[in-house]
């Protein structure tokens, strides 16, 4: 079942359920989601790898404002931040470990043949072409830099 489907079906569960939160965090996203598909007119809609990369941006924004709710002593919007962020980690891949992850910059090291912090592009560029949807970027590039020893 592709994600538009699961939005779909996970918002009229909500709904029969009663869940306010979830139901208000389902519609955000499909808000989102259209607004995304009007974004990328004339061309098709929005794939799957698209819509990961909007639910990843919309839980980044979620945790910065946690963070500066917390900040400013607002604990019931930072629990409010916390349980949409929940709804939208529930449709994302889990994402890699931190040992999956070293092994899959070893490999993409070797075949890219990088050599020194100068072919971080190309090893970034090899990650991104086959892990994108399971692996965080910000997590990978440090390691990246380590590996090749900057």
């Amino acid at each position: 079942m592709d994600l538009r489907a699961r939005f779909t079906d996970e918002l009229k569960t909500a709904m029969r359920a009663g869940d306010a939160a979830r139901v208000s965090t389902l519609r955000m996203i499909t808000a989102k989601l259209k607004d995304t598909d009007i974004a990328a007119r004339p061309g098709p809609p929005v794939d799957d790898a698209g819509i990961i990369a909007m639910l990843r941006g919309m839980a980044k924004s979620r945790v910065e404002s946690v963070a500066m709710y917390r900040q400013g002593g607002r604990e019931e919007l930072a629990a409010k931040e916390e349980a949409e962020i929940a709804v939208i980690e529930a449709f994302l891949p889990q994402q890699m470990d931190d040992a999956a992850m070293a092994a899959a910059i070893d490999a993409a090291v070797a075949e890219t043949g990088a050599a020194s912090i100068k072919d971080m592009g190309k090893v970034v560029a090899a990650l991104k072409a086959k892990h994108a949807a399971v692996l965080d970027m910000a997590k990978a590039g440090p390691m990246v830099k380590a590996r090749l020893g900057g």
